[in-house]
């Protein structure tokens, strides 16, 4: 990190989470701590108590004037639960989100500025409507702002279009590609770039995974996904097939990049196809790994030979069981966050983070 003695900070720096981002934080003010050559404390404690109904509130343990607040939120953490009619309940995405509004209304207005980053978007993948559809994510960034969020950071975004529902608030998209190739790398020894190939499993993820063929000078693949558009189910229309297009992949090992991880459907239903065609070593990039239908159909691919590694952030819950997994590697990805915290808290441009090439060319060159 650069010299910061002459940056000005726009107000004291505050850093709040939400339940479930205790270590996320801990991290990140230590990282800040150590670049500003500090032992002051960044964090601001925040109480999110509930009733026994589910309702809940909240309350700051201190008073954030004239503070230049942040508020880290993982909307996506399942592995938080409370107590509703006397059953442990998990927290879903929409009570997290509750919380950051909860937070937000605590402080009062009496800050000096409030951003908000949220690594996996809220909603992000219900970011526009088809027919009598609600638009989610668009409302939660209106939603936001209108609370006065000055600022709105996440990380690869579904569609970076939904920027368009805020166009007077800055809204960065930061993508982990530097992290994700570096952990690569380092895992990965014998891995020989050029001999690679990066492959998008639908025509959704083609915009990311066009950056990382042009940043490695690697060829491309993807598939396209036909639907059954008569059939609606779990509220979208059901794959038919996978249909590849593009150069042969025979004998190279592949990296298969999407943003998340759900069910894995889309990864797991590739794999014998490229198998099938010749493949080499098989992996698997990942923004969030989300693993919604839990892991043994991962388990039961990994172990016939069909991939070798999955790699997703930790910007988002990775729960003990996942870790344990011999197919799974971790992205740290906070030093990222507590980068993006240092410069929008002094004012400085966040291009740098933003476009990772000219980092990710001297990896590769080491």
């Amino acid at each position: 990190m650069e010299n910061l003695s002459k940056a000005v900070p726009v107000g004291d720096l505050a850093i709040i989470g939400t339940r479930g981002t205790e270590k996320m934080l801990s991290a990140i003010e230590e990282y800040i701590g150590e670049w500003r050559g500090e032992e002051k404390r960044y964090k601001v404690n925040v109480l999110l108590p509930r009733f026994g109904t589910g309702e809940a509130k909240g309350l700051l343990t201190e008073s954030l004037r004239g503070k230049d607040v942040f508020i880290i939120a993982d909307c996506y953490n399942y592995g938080v639960e409370y107590q509703m009619y006397g059953m442990r309940v998990p927290m879903s995405p929409d009570e997290h989100y509750q919380d950051v509004k909860r937070i937000i209304s605590a402080i009062g207005g009496k800050a000096a500025r409030i951003s908000v980053i949220m690594p996996m978007l809220y909603e992000s993948r219900q970011h526009r409507s088809a027919g009598r559809e609600s638009q989610d994510c668009a409302v939660m960034l209106q939603d936001l702002t209108n609370m006065g969020v000055q600022n709105i950071m996440t990380f690869d975004a579904h569609d970076d279009r939904v920027r368009n529902a805020i166009p007077l608030r800055d809204f960065d998209n930061l993508m982990p590609v530097y992290q994700m190739l570096k952990a690569f790398v380092k895992s990965e020894h014998d891995i020989d770039i050029g001999n690679t190939m990066i492959i998008s499993p639908d025509e959704g993820a083609l915009t990311r995974d066009m950056y990382y063929s042009s940043v490695l000078g690697v060829k491309l693949g993807m598939f396209y996904k036909r639907r059954d558009y008569t059939v609606v189910k779990d509220g979208r229309n059901p794959i038919v097939a996978h249909e590849y297009l593009g150069e042969d992949v025979r004998g190279r090992d592949l990296i298969i990049v999407d943003d998340i991880i759900s069910s894995g459907e889309s990864f797991l239903h590739v794999l014998d196809k490229l198998k099938s065609r010749g493949a080499g070593r098989i992996f698997g990039f990942f923004t969030f790994g989300l693993f919604c239908n839990g892991y043994d159909a991962f388990e039961d691919c990994y172990q016939s030979g069909m991939f070798s590694r999955v790699y997703t952030t930790n910007s988002v819950y990775i729960p003990d069981a996942l870790r344990a997994k011999e197919w799974y590697r971790e992205v740290d990805v906070l030093k990222y966050i507590a980068y993006y915290i240092e410069a929008v808290n002094t004012n400085r441009s966040v291009g740098a983070i933003i476009d990772p090439t000219a980092r990710i060319h001297r990896l590769l060159g080491k």
